[in-house]
């Protein structure tokens, strides 16, 4: 089985950096991150940045390991140049189907033939998104949980074609990062985790629409009933109100049932640019301290 020792991950923003801080981190990988502008690629920097020294200020790094992580981690805007040498490649750019295969398509020109290829995308078929590679056989998801750096799962995914060689290698991969991989046998919309959540998240919208409880009754009724760390609502900023569309959306098209229907809410806030944490509002107010 083949023997990972560099990384391209294809995306800076909010999932692709946490990948590649894990993989320079933990596995000690060496990371091309790659991006398309250079400011998404300076911000991608600087959370990295950000997120090692919450680890120094809790005792669990020196300065030295932040130096040496950082060392590791390769930024750069040359597709060429971030996957020409990889092992293993990570796509984690925007979840449009057509965004990623455009991508795949400028990968295949220039990946090493035995190089590992997956998706980071949180629902989308794997077996349509490898379609745009010609080995479809190496090819898989890695489902990464927001934030990377802390969350311990990984969706690893089988797309039609996938090999048995490649989840192995994936998997091999996943847990040298310091994750505890779940292997998905069958392409399925939304996989394991999201077939769960999002119906779940897009109720709470429901209520919210409804005018059933209000916001901070909604968080604190699911966060003492259910034992969940954080209410939906709250939840649904950290991950990103138009990830969640898209997914539903994915679900409607690969599914067909109206149970995954987008409240409208959740359309208007799009719309209106309210997505969450990223952008600094969305049910909460993240530009506050």
């Amino acid at each position: 089985m083949m023997k990972i020792k560099k990384l391209a991950v294809l995306g800076a923003g909010l999932m692709g950096h946490g990948i590649a801080q894990v993989a320079a981190q933990v596995a000690k990988y060496e990371v091309s991150l790659r991006d398309v502008r250079q400011e998404f690629l300076d911000k991608g920097m600087t959370m990295i940045q950000g997120s090692l020294q919450k680890f120094v200020d809790k005792g669990k790094m020196s300065v030295e390991e932040i130096s040496e992580t950082l060392g590791r981690i390769h930024p750069t805007l040359d597709i060429e140049e971030a996957v020409i040498d990889a092992d293993l490649i990570i796509e984690a750019v925007p979840e449009k189907i057509e965004v990623k295969k455009s991508v795949l398509e400028e990968v295949e020109k220039y990946a090493k033939k035995d190089a590992t290829m997956t998706s980071n995308t949180s629902s989308i078929s794997i077996t349509s998104i490898a379609s745009a590679t010609s080995r479809p056989e190496k090819f898989c998801g890695m489902h990464f949980f927001n934030p990377p750096q802390l969350m311990k799962l990984v969706e690893v995914v089988r797309g039609a074609k996938t090999s048995d060689e490649t989840v192995d290698i994936v998997v091999e991969a996943a847990k040298k990062m310091g994750k505890e991989p779940v292997v998905v046998k069958k392409d399925s919309a939304g996989f394991v985790v999201n077939r769960i959540l999002i119906p779940v998240l897009n109720e709470a919208l429901y209520l919210v629409w409804e005018g059933v409880a209000d916001r901070d009754e909604i968080d604190k009724a699911v966060r003492l009933g259910l034992n969940w760390p954080m209410g939906p609502l709250r939840l649904l900023d950290c991950i990103g109100l138009d990830t969640t569309l898209a997914i539903l959306e994915v679900f409607q098209r690969e599914l067909g049932d109206l149970k995954y229907r987008p409240c409208p809410l959740l359309t208007q806030m799009v719309k209106a640019g309210l997505l969450g944490r990223k952008t600094g509002k969305g049910f909460y107010d993240w530009e506050k301290k």
